[in-house]
Formats: C-alpha cells, sequence, structure tokens
C-alpha cells in the first residue's frame, strides 16, 4: 500500500490512532529510492576516497526519520510520495552532515556502535566528508520535479534552516564551555539546533505537496516542538538507556548540558558547584564512579521525572496545535513521529508516569 493511500484512510480526528510504524513505514519504497539517490551523489561528485568514507559513515545506519518524515508529509497533504525523494534526500544528507561534524566536536568515537568518520579516518578527512555531506543537498534538489521556481524556494528554505542548525551547534559549544545552565538558554539552544531539522522536511515537502508558503511554514513550525521532545529523549538515552557509544553518560563526560542537567540544578541549586566541576573534568579524567553518582541523583532526586514529564507535556502538545487540526493526517504524522522518537526511552517513561 502507498504512503498516498494509507494517508487517504485517516480522514477524520477520530481515525488518529493510525499506528506509527503504518504511517513511517509505508515510505519504504520511496526511502530505497532516498538512499540510492544520496549513493550516486556522492559516487558522482565525492570521488575516492570520499565517497567511500562517506557511504560508510551512512551505513552504520539510523532510522532515516528526515527522509521519512519528508516523503510522509507530501503523502499526509495528498502528494504523490515519489515527488519527495530529491527533497528528502536533501534533508536527509544536510542532516548526517551535522552528524559528521558533531562527532569530531564531541570527541565521540563511536555512533550506533561503530567507529565515527573521524576515529576510522581522521579528523582532516572527517571535515571533508561532512563538508561533502553539507553541500550535496543541494545537488539532490535537482532531483525535485517541480519548477525552477519551487526549486529555487526549496534552495532558500535548505540554507536557512542549515545556517540556523550551525548557529545552534555554535550555543550549544557556548553552553557547554560557559555551563551558563537555565532552561530557556537550553530550549533557545535546542530550537536553532534540534527542531530545525524536523520542521525543514516539513516545510519543502507541504510545498512539493501544493501548500501555500505560509501554509508550509505554520505546519513545520508545529513540528518543531517534537525536535525538543527528541532531544529531550536522546539526553535520557544517553543517560540511561544504549546509544551504541562507548559507554552510558557519554554526554556527562563530554561536559554538555543536558535536559536532565537543567532539571536537577532547577531542583537543586546547590549542587551546582558539584555537578559543574565533574562536567568540567576533561573527557578522559572523568571517573566512572562521578558518572555513577551523577545518575543515581539524577534518578532519585527528580530531574529524570521531570524530564519525563516535560517529554510527555511536549508530545500532549501537539494535540493542541490548531495548524494541525486543518489537516488531521498532519496531526497523526506529529503523533506517530513522537511516538517513534520516544520508544527507545518507552521503559524508563513506564516508570515515570
Amino acid at each position: 500500500m502507498s504512503g498516498t493511500s494509507i494517508f487517504r484512510m485517516v480522514g477524520s480526528m477520530s481515525e488518529i490512532s493510525v499506528s506509527s510504524s503504518l504511517l513511517l513505514d509505508a515510505v519504504a519504497p520511496e526511502l530505497g529510492d532516498v538512499e540510492a539517490l544520496i549513493s550516486r551523489l556522492f559516487q558522482a561528485h565525492g570521488g575516492s576516497p570520499l565517497c567511500e568514507m562517506a557511504l560508510g559513515h551512512l551505513q552504520t545506519g539510523g532510522k532515516r526519520l528526515r527522509a521519512r518524515l519528508a516523503l510522509a508529509t507530501v503523502s499526509a497533504l495528498g502528494g504523490v510520495t515519489k515527488d519527495g525523494v530529491g527533497w528528502a534526500a536533501a534533508c536527509e544528507t544536510l542532516h548526517n552532515a551535522t552528524l559528521v561534524h558533531d562527532d569530531i566536536q564531541d570527541g565521540d568515537r563511536l555512533r550506533r556502535g561503530k567507529p565515527t568518520v573521524w576515529a576510522q579516518h581522521g579528523v582532516p578527512q572527517a571535515i571533508n566528508v561532512g563538508d561533502l555531506y553539507f553541500l550535496l543537498p543541494f545537488l539532490a534538489l535537482l532531483e525535485v520535479p517541480r519548477s525552477e521556481m519551487l526549486r529555487m524556494q526549496l534552495c532558500r528554505i535548505l540554507a536557512a534552516f542549515g545556517a540556523g542548525i550551525v548557529r545552534g551547534q555554535g550555543q550549544e559549544l557556548r553552553l557547554t564551555a560557559a555551563l551558563d545552565v537555565t532552561q530557556a538558554n537550553y530550549f533557545d539552544t535546542i530550537d536553532a539546533k534540534t527542531s530545525g531539522l524536523f520542521m525543514l522536511p516539513v516545510h519543502g515537502a507541504a510545498l512539493i505537496a501544493g501548500l501555500t508558503d505560509s501554509d508550509a511554514a505554520a505546519v513545520a513550525a508545529a513540528f518543531g516542538k517534537l525536535g525538543l521532545v527528541f532531544q529531550m529523549q536522546d539526553d535520557v538515552l544517553d543517560m540511561f538507556g544504549d546509544k551504541g557509544r562507548e559507554a552510558p553518560g557519554a554526554d556527562i563526560r563530554e561536559g554538555k548540558v543536558s535536559a536532565l542537567v537543567v532539571q536537577h540544578l532547577t531542583l537543586h541549586p546547590e549542587d551546582h558547584a558539584w555537578l559543574t566541576a565533574i562536567l568540567r573534568t576533561p573527557r578522559d579524567a572523568t571517573r566512572d564512579s562521578d558518572v555513577v553518582e551523577v545518575a543515581r541523583r539524577f534518578r532519585d532526586e527528580g530531574a529524570l521525572a521531570a524530564t519525563c514529564a516535560q517529554i510527555r507535556d511536549g508530545l500532549k502538545s501537539l494535540e493542541d496545535a490548531p495548524v494541525l487540526a486543518r489537516w488531521p493526517a498532519m496531526l497523526a504524522l506529529a503523533q506517530a513521529l513522537g511516538q517513534t522518537m520516544v520508544a527507545p526511552i518507552a521503559a524508563v517513561l513506564a516508570r515515570y508516569p
């Protein structure tokens, strides 16, 4: 069953309970086309050895959430799913550019349980691979079967969101360096860095499906709320799950200001000196016992429960977005995406209802 036909089943608010796997997995045939296009672009423009390095990174796995979201949005808004392949490739490639560069900046040697590009090939080549990932999305736009005017519009929003994502990464590094731990600073950083990568696929896909720019931007903004949900669940997963990194608590070892750090210091400001001292300790010098103690306090003293509550509130807020009420299939998609995001921490959420 095609993505388009599935979304035509969602005709009213009473039918919003369509399963997340049905909505996001329905685009699997077109997702294969997306991956084939990305591979062709690297082969045509990457050259050896960058092509092999770039494709090696892509083959480490991942859910392809941004590509799936782009394809599913085209379908949900009445378009032909296949028309979104070029745009989905652009969004997924941009996302992976950020991952390659993030791994360098964070010092992560593993991603999804496999060596990162810089750990395997060195920092200089990893920078080249990341740069290539940043540029190829604009070539992917040539595969969008629309007018030159619309492709220029897609180019503009791709560049604007890309700049915002880089700005967010800069804010995160500054936040980590300064350890200016407030909820406002954390949310501002996530809005720029993470939310943009969920707004971008929706905005462009909505244009491809025929929405006006103002309507497309409004629908995309509603999906921006999922960026915060995604980042908070990622913070919880890092501390209390398995992200395929070297060890739990990598964010603490890297000195990152996570949602858990923010919540703990909001609840227990007297712990500021203790926790920031651990965060400022160089990664290789951070003791496992300190990470274990931080996890214990997060779990036993309220930060984990508060973060789980914020995640649930973020998911529930989708139901109150008026713009999504205009397109019930998009509300179904947002809810499905949210369910997919939090699935890795479902057991943790169940313990903190």
